[in-house]
Order: structure tokens, then C-alpha cells, then sequence
């Protein structure tokens, strides 16, 4: 069932959801990704977490549509991570989505070192001595894994040791996924706020030329004013998603 956070400000723009959370169950689902999710949920974050699947789905068909929906992906990469070749499929689309769409991606290095992920060592490489037997035949996509795991060990992330304080560090993941998104969405109502300014400037000197009072500039020029004044209201609702001491 896709699980959607519902708590959400009517002034956010309406995706269906705003982060993908992509992680392997076995490992994270009952501690360190509930515990992210409903942190994301109070911080007013729509956020798609795959568990819940409604039956009768095509549930490969619904996550790859969930990716590109989204503006962001957390990545949990933990010690079971490369032995789900759905796992990897996924990271796979969302390093797509990441190049094509501008997706941001953020990694959690759950109690694995980022090395055995950059070079498939440790637990990631018993996983593909598997995945290369029941694949050796089409050897592009367990490249295809390789290399997805060798980026997102390369992006700027965050470590977790399952044996630390997860509540202080799950809190901060949180902010930052609030703060990358803020940006995105302050980033493209200024452009459009920049847009309807030059629009407002033209409209008012165009009345200003005209020799006569023109009642059809004067409603236009208040239109666009009142779509400025909203969008200026929208950008300041967003920001105030912002948890204090950010």
C-alpha cells in the first residue's frame, strides 16, 4: 500500500508526496527507517515509504512512478541493502532521476562503511557473488548495480552506527531533508515571483504611456499583483516549515 504522510500544508506545492525512502526492510523497517519516517511526518514532509503496498498493485510499476515523483530520496544504505535486487533496482532508477531530473539524493550509511558500498566489499560483495551467478547472462545489469552504488557512496551522506544515539541524528537528517527541499521550492517560486515582477513593471508603464485611462491595463495590471501578493504568501509558508535553529 503507498503509504502517504498526510500532514501537509495546503500552501506546499501539491505533489502527491515530496521524499522517497528507499531501504531493505529486514534490516532498518522496525527501528532506524520508522523512526525517520515519522520524524519526516511531524516535520509536515509528504514522504512515500513502500510497506504498506495495497494488494493487487503492480508494485514495481508504483515505486519507479513514486521515484519520479519526488523531489528527493533518502537512501538507507545498511548492511542487507545489495542482497535486494529490488533494492537495487530502485537505486538504480532514483541515480537516474538524479541525473535527467535534478532528483536530490541523500545516503544514510547505516552501520556499513561506505567503502564496502563504493567497492561492493564485505557483506555488499557476498551479495553480488550471488548476483552475478544468477545473472550471468545479463551481466549489463548487475553493472548496472555496480556502478549505482559506486555514485551514491561517492554523494555526501550521512553515517549511522546502529549501536549510537539514533533519536539526535534521525532528527538532524530530518532538517536537512527539510531545508534541501525549502530550497528547491523558495528556488522555483523566485523565479516565478522574478517573472510577474517584470510583467507588473511592464503592465504599469504601458498604463502610464497611454493617453487616456485604460480600464482593461488596469485590471490586468491588478491581476498580476494578486497573483504576486500569493506567491510571495506561498514562499513565506514554506519557509515557516523550517524548524526553529535552522
Amino acid at each position: 500500500m503507498a503509504y502517504m504522510s498526510q500532514s501537509s500544508s495546503s500552501n506546499i506545492p501539491q505533489n502527491t508526496h515530496e521524499v522517497f525512502l528507499s531501504f531493505r526492510g529486514e534490516d532498518t523497517r522496525n527501528n532506524f527507517t520508522s523512526h525517520l519516517h515519522a520524524t519526516l511526518t511531524r516535520f509536515q514532509i509528504k514522504t512515500y515509504i513502500d510497506y504498506n503496498l495495497v494488494r493487487g498493485d503492480e508494485i514495481s510499476n508504483a515505486l519507479l512512478r513514486a521515484i519520479e515523483e519526488s523531489k528527493l530520496s533518502v537512501v538507507v544504505l545498511s548492511e542487507n541493502y545489495a542482497n535486494s535486487k529490488w533494492c537495487l533496482d530502485e537505486l538504480v532508477k532514483i541515480l537516474e532521476c538524479k541525473k535527467n531530473k535534478g532528483q536530490i539524493v541523500v545516503p544514510v550509511f547505516y552501520g556499513i562503511d561506505p567503502s564496502n558500498v563504493r567497492n561492493q566489499t564485505g557483506s555488499y560483495g557476498i551479495a553480488f557473488a550471488k548476483h552475478e551467478k544468477q545473472f550471468w547472462r545479463d551481466v549489463s545489469k548487475v553493472q548496472r548495480w555496480r556502478s549505482a552504488l559506486a555514485e551514491i557512496a561517492n554523494l555526501a551522506g550521512w553515517d549511522c552506527s546502529t549501536n549510537s544515539m539514533q533519536s539526535e541524528l534521525v532528527e538532524r537528517i530530518a532538517k536537512d531533508v527539510l531545508e534541501k527541499l525549502n530550497h528547491v521550492y523558495v528556488g522555483d517560486i523566485g523565479e516565478e515571483i522574478n517573472k510577474y515582477e517584470q510583467l507588473s513593471n511592464l503592465q504599469a508603464m504601458n498604463l502610464m504611456r497611454g493617453s487616456g485611462f485604460n480600464t482593461q491595463l488596469w485590471h490586468d495590471l491588478q491581476a498580476t499583483n494578486q497573483h504576486l501578493g500569493e506567491l510571495r504568501m506561498k514562499k513565506n509558508v514554506i519557509l515557516l516549515r523550517l524548524p526553529r535553529g535552522m
